[in-house]
């Protein structure tokens, strides 16, 4: 079958090199059990080519699951994929069969595989090398019969180096590689996708056909579309449903595009009219949050560290003539405490500069946590808080509107005890 034939059986539209390399590569690969590993951005459409790969695969005709990884709560997880029988954990009140039980003789496709915890990464190696897995609570090997096609839009070989993600079962997986092109690394095909998704819409809503002229079509196409394929699809469905006009200018058109030219230089902004309490915060990009994120709890991690370390120099240490010993129930973990040094100048030995405590009534006074730990914490769970509401306690939806996985965003619920 030729990649027009491809292209029309499933529905997707373009003619950039990159693309038509990679429908080559999946047509040539399904005729095998190869394992597949289909790499790129977010709605790009990955799970497009794991369609194409069964259904040109000689097991078009058994069972075909598609499993979001990071939808699914680590507790369960295991459970979910390799079943597990009768009280084996609490709820366990019948024997279950796991995805790889049940669709035996068909294929699997793992989506976001990158966040699936160690242990049930070690779990899928056996089953990729072996053809083996054990239920939960069960000691019986049983063997399946099953075709893997994992994706992820993350770099999972950094993840290897990070020790989030098996070197092993890395290699294993990628067996063969598909990258599929971002919208910017196929600017040729937007006009042809947008044209697409405004005929669809129109067509849905009884309106006009949305056009574009040469002004907005420079626009669309100059503009990074981060959130590619699906974020293209909805800006197409406003502007069918919102614009009044059917022939839109790039004036007209921009109003429809949300502001992302600077990325990298509108996070400071943003975090420091967060922090003055302003309430409003920006619709970050999925790599703004991540970058975001990091900052944030990398920041918070050093203070913790470094609070740790001066409580306990100064507890097996007597600084100065007028230094208190800390009490052992006051010693830091990790986690953080209320607990940090004394920083003001008149806290300090002034024979060799180093930190000492003052002790006042019998009772050694502590400085408050530094505020921009405390503050982090508050903007995360302000942010999770906002984004349920934004979506209406939808999960899914609010987890990509943060940019992390359902799982994460389901123990961040749980830790920061928010209401839905």
């Amino acid at each position: 079958m030729d990649i027009q034939s491809i292209k029309n059986r499933f529905g997707i539209i373009g003619n950039s090199p990159a693309l038509n390399h990679a429908l080559s590569t999946a047509v040539q690969v399904a005729g095998t059990d190869l394992t597949v590993l289909i790499v790129g951005e977010s709605g790009v459409g990955k799970e497009v080519f794991s369609n194409i790969i069964h259904t040109l695969s000689p097991r078009k005709h058994n069972p075909f699951i598609a499993v979001n990884c990071g939808a699914i709560p680590e507790g369960t997880i295991d459970s979910e994929l390799f079943g597990h029988e009768k009280g084996s954990f609490t709820g366990a009140v019948d024997s279950r069969k796991g995805y790889f039980e049940t669709v035996n003789g068909g294929t699997i496709f793992l989506d976001e595989i990158g966040e699936l915890p160690l242990g049930t990464q070690a779990r899928l190696l056996r089953v990729l090398e072996t053809g083996e897995f054990i239920r939960v609570g069960s000691s019986k090997v049983q063997k399946t019969d099953v075709r893997v096609i994992a994706a992820t839009n993350r770099d999972l070989l950094e993840y290897t180096q990070q020790t989030k993600f098996r070197e092993d079962l890395y290699y294993r997986l990628s067996t063969v590689p598909i990258r599929v092109p971002s919208l910017r690394d196929r600017k040729e095909d937007i006009p042809l996708l947008f044209r697409k998704f405004a005929s669809d819409f129109a067509e849905r809503y009884r309106t006009q056909t949305v056009q574009l002229d040469s002004s907005a079509l420079q626009l669309l196409v100059s503009y990074p579309w981060y959130g590619n394929v699906r974020e293209l699809k909805n800006i197409a469905e406003q502007t069918s449903v919102l614009s009044i006009e059917k022939l839109l200018n790039a004036e007209t058109f921009g109003k429809f595009l949300p502001q992302k030219d600077t990325r990298a230089v509108s996070l400071l902004p943003a975090v420091s009219s967060m922090s003055a309490g302003t309430g409003s915060t920006n619709n970050f990009t999925g790599t703004e949050r991540d970058i975001l994120y990091k900052l944030f709890f990398e920041l918070k991690k050093d203070l913790n560290e470094m609070k740790q370390m001066l409580l306990e120099m100064v507890h097996r240490q007597n600084f100065g003539t007028n230094a208190a010993p800390l009490p052992d129930n006051l010693l830091p973990a990790y986690s953080g405490g209320q607990e940090s040094l004394p920083m003001s100048p008149k806290n300090y030995n002034t024979n060799n500069n180093t930190p000492i405590l003052i002790q006042n009534d019998h009772q050694v006074q502590l400085h408050e946590e530094v505020e921009e730990t405390l503050m982090l914490a508050d903007r995360e769970k302000e942010f999770i808080a906002k984004a349920l509401k934004k979506h209406k306690g939808r999960r899914r939806d609010a987890a990509n509107e943060l940019g992390i996985s359902e799982r994460t965003l389901y123990r961040k619920i749980k830790e920061y005890d928010i209401k839905e």
